[in-house]
């Protein structure tokens, strides 16, 4: 701090790669869906579980549970176009999620991915999850990290034309989806419309209590905004709000939950 008032710090390595994606990502042709999800009910159910069982199971984990399985019925969505203009389809449901965890003593958001989501239980994708955010064991911040922030940005960004050029290549080091969750940062309601690298991606925004029907009722409900991004390339406008109906049934049903042993 000078007697200005003023602070200069050098600009973080880690953010470098932020730049990185956010620069690539800004040249798709990405198309946006904000929906809203009525998550009364798991929300209820999650506290009903805790007040069994003394754990709290994680929201992000059913979220990514639902979007598992919902890709799985329809996989054309998380489909990549590669360097020779073909269409290249998983049948893995990888995702990816930010989890706040401790590194060198920071608490920071890093990358995480929930490998063949659309094959493991809710139980399990939470028991990841929780072991991710207490652990210090982050590969994406190893060694060789620094030395890769240090070079010349054209050559870093070269990381995030993967899905372009080598689609499998990107699913091995950052998965087919991602899922990322700006409400956590703040209250009630909002959208967030997140720059991605991936055909599909969910941004989780805040959760608003209002009025809303329920079998024909009205009573006060809990809603989660959502941001669906799609890669107009490889997905259509109809074809992605059919994905979004059954996204939308499988969280508002709560999901998995009623299978989760008390």
């Amino acid at each position: 701090m000078d007697t200005r008032g003023e602070r200069v710090e050098p600009f973080s390595l880690r953010r470098r790669a932020t730049v990185d994606s956010m620069r690539m990502a800004g040249r798709r042709s990405d198309i946006h869906g904000l929906v809203e999800f009525d998550v009364t009910d798991a929300r209820t159910r999650i506290d009903e579980l805790e007040h069994a069982t003394g754990e709290r199971l994680s929201f992000t984990a059913f979220i990514v549970f639902c979007l598992a399985q919902a890709i799985d019925a329809q996989p054309h969505v998380q489909a990549y176009r590669d360097a020779l203009g073909r269409v290249v389809r998983f049948d893995d449901v990888d995702v990816m999620v930010i989890v706040e965890t401790t590194v060198s003593g920071e608490q920071i958001g890093v990358p995480h991915v929930i490998r063949t989501a659309n094959r493991r239980s809710l139980h399990s994708i939470h028991r990841e999850i929780r072991r991710a955010q207490t652990t210090s064991d982050v590969p994406q911040f190893s060694q060789f990290a620094p030395l890769f922030f240090r070079l010349p940005g054209v050559l870093r960004r070269q990381i995030y034309r993967l899905p372009r050029l080598a689609p499998r290549r990107w699913k091995q080091l950052a998965g087919t989806v991602g899922v990322s969750a700006v409400g956590m940062f703040g209250a009630g309601g909002g959208w967030g419309i997140t720059p991605t690298n991936y055909p599909l991606q969910l941004t989780l925004g805040g959760i608003s209590t209002k009025p809303g029907v329920k079998d024909g009722d009205i009573e006060i409900r809990d809603y989660l905004s959502v941001t669906a991004t799609f890669d107009h390339d490889v997905v259509d406008g109809a074809p992605a709000a059919r994905f979004l109906t059954h996204l939308k049934e499988l969280v508002e049903s709560a999901h998995g939950l009623d299978t989760i042993a008390e």
